[in-house]
């Protein structure tokens, strides 16, 4: 298995600005949807669909956010990464990506417009590379990084996941 550091060299990544961790877009669409066929939390046309390269390593983590459209997460390579994903409810649940299906990894998770997540490598010393489509494309002012205080007042039930997935 290469090193993190290999695959940032290699894929010329650069830090994620306020979720943490290392990206590089690799697609946009050229062509676009306007905006009055687009719900209208998106305020303004958007290409069919964007993709990055994303990388975290250990110990890093990709802080609480939520995005206006479905993203799917493509595992490439690395070490178990663990998803958090705080429904409407309250409830938390993590889901595991990775190779190893007999241990319940998924190879691809698709996050659902709106819902709160988050994610960290699980070994102390490791890193995990993926791959994010979004659909949609993704234009920044889609990201919304979720405050931690909001968080803890809505959610408190979660508190130990909250701080460890928030700065």
């Amino acid at each position: 298995m290469k090193s993190a550091d290999y695959w940032i060299e290699k894929l010329q990544l650069v830090p994620l600005p306020e979720e943490g961790g290392m990206y590089r877009e690799i697609y946009r669409a050229e062509e676009r949807i306007a905006a009055d066929a687009l719900p209208a939390r998106f305020g303004g046309d958007r290409c069919f669909s964007t993709s990055i390269y994303y990388l975290l390593r250990h110990p890093e983590f990709s802080a609480l956010h939520r995005l206006h459209q479905d993203e799917i997460w493509h595992f490439y390579e690395g070490d178990r990464l663990s998803v958090c994903i705080l429904g409407e409810t309250g409830a938390c649940r993590v889901e595991q990506m990775g190779r190893n299906a007999d241990r319940g990894e998924h190879l691809q998770l698709v996050l659902r417009a709106g819902e709160i997540f988050g994610a960290a490598v699980a070994r102390s010393d490791g890193y995990a590379l993926i791959g994010c489509t979004v659909a949609p494309g993704f234009e920044f002012q889609d990201f919304e990084l979720v405050d931690r205080e909001s968080l803890l007042a809505a959610y408190p039930e979660n508190r130990d996941v909250i701080l460890q997935y928030t700065r």
